[in-house]
């Protein structure tokens, strides 16, 4: 279903810089698409890129911090303004904040001339952005709770700093884990209560959802105790502990009770997109204690959790914030299950169950077509004003 507005002849890239999640969102989607058939040319030997990094770390930097970071500003910048009740990043400033995005992802991509403190200093600055103009804005209005969120993505700032100085892969593995923390912080919050927001507006029961504050917590805390044993060498206390943090995070998505959102797909994407954090989890700890392929908790991770949830949320953010329905445009469900058969397919690919080959090309196919769909979808609600005519 679609509102009579969005068929209006009245597109403008300029509305894009209106808020923080149209340009973020648009550009996001368009890194997904092109980004990873470029990587399956790279990885393949098709394609040989001015890379201003080795082919599978600029692979892994893009992908974790090159479209999660655009995720993020895109939404904590659009929310922080919600909560806070003040004034929206717009214009000439949110061009300039974008601008620092683009230009890292070009230099990453074609910059094999360029200056290494160039290209790492450009990279590494837009975090730290995003994090002043979100931190500026909670200071003022005193909301202490989203501190965390804050800490967490200073957090992975650190590790970006300590990947683009030494290349060194266990930033990338810690990275993820506070990504996977992030996102159980964020989605622990707005899934929840999504959930039971639609449950009572249809007549059903809400308080069926359950919201453990010390589980919260706990879980919190043994992802990032995880994260600090990462860096030492006792595996096998690694292991154990990303067991306990994929149990810890189940038990708090069964209590979420995803299937009675199951008719509803922008709240089941969300429930399944964190569903894949315990799987992602409980590989890792296969890969420490059992020496199951690394690949596999990283792809689980990786496409799962970042990218299911990253699709899931842009797609309802997209429609709340241009005030229209919170119906999924057509197409839209077939964008989630790709993103979904996608990861499915690259974790098989990594345990050998199809070949590496064919898994990996099945598996960049799913992902482009899910994010190609959004854009088809959803360039123009990104690219007009909102349809109630508010700001």
């Amino acid at each position: 279903m679609h509102s009579n507005a969005d068929v209006l002849p009245d597109l403008s890239f300029a509305q894009l810089f209106d808020y923080p999640f149209r340009i973020f969102f648009f550009s996001l989607a368009i890194m997904a698409v092109v980004e990873v058939p470029l990587w399956v040319g790279v990885v393949t030997g098709a394609i040989d890129l001015p890379l201003a990094l080795p082919g599978l770390f600029w692979h892994q930097h893009e992908m974790l911090f090159g479209l999660l970071s655009a995720a993020i500003a895109g939404f904590l910048l659009t929310a922080v303004c919600v909560w806070t009740n003040t004034e929206r990043l717009h214009g000439a400033q949110l061009l300039g904040l974008w601008s620092v995005w683009l230009v890292g992802r070009l230099m990453l991509a074609t910059g094999a001339n360029l200056p290494d403190w160039l290209v790492t200093v450009v990279n590494l600055a837009f975090i730290p952005l995003v994090m002043f103009d979100a931190g500026r804005r909670i200071w003022t209005a005193r909301q202490h709770r989203q501190w965390v969120i804050l800490a967490v993505l200073a957090l992975l700032w650190s590790m970006q700093l300590g990947f683009l100085l030494t290349n060194g892969r266990m930033f990338i593995v810690g990275g993820l884990v506070i990504a996977m923390a992030l996102s159980g912080i964020i989605g622990g919050r707005i899934t929840p209560a999504f959930s039971r927001s639609w449950l009572k507006q249809t007549g059903r029961n809400s308080s069926a959802v359950r919201i453990v504050p010390i589980l919260d917590t706990l879980s919190l805390v043994s992802m990032l105790a995880l994260l600090a044993f990462l860096f030492t060498r006792y595996e096998t206390l690694s292991g154990l502990l990303s067991m306990l943090a994929a149990i810890l995070m189940l038990v708090r998505i069964i209590g979420w009770k995803g299937w009675l959102v199951a008719s509803n797909p922008l709240l089941w994407i969300l429930h399944l997109s964190l569903l894949w954090i315990p799987v992602a989890l409980a590989l890792l700890s296969g890969h420490l204690l059992l020496d199951w392929p690394a690949g596999a908790w990283l792809h689980a991770a990786g496409l799962g959790v970042i990218g299911g949830l990253v699709l899931g949320v842009i797609s309802r953010v997209a429609l709340g914030h241009t005030g229209r329905a919170l119906l999924l445009p057509v197409g839209m469900v077939l964008a989630f299950a790709c993103v979904h058969l996608a990861a499915i397919t690259r974790v098989s690919a990594t345990f050998g169950l199809i070949d590496w080959t064919v898994g990996l090309r099945l598996a960049a196919a799913l992902w482009v077509l899910a994010f190609a769909l959004f854009l088809f979808r959803y360039a123009g609600i990104l690219m007009r004003p909102r349809v109630d005519g508010l700001r």
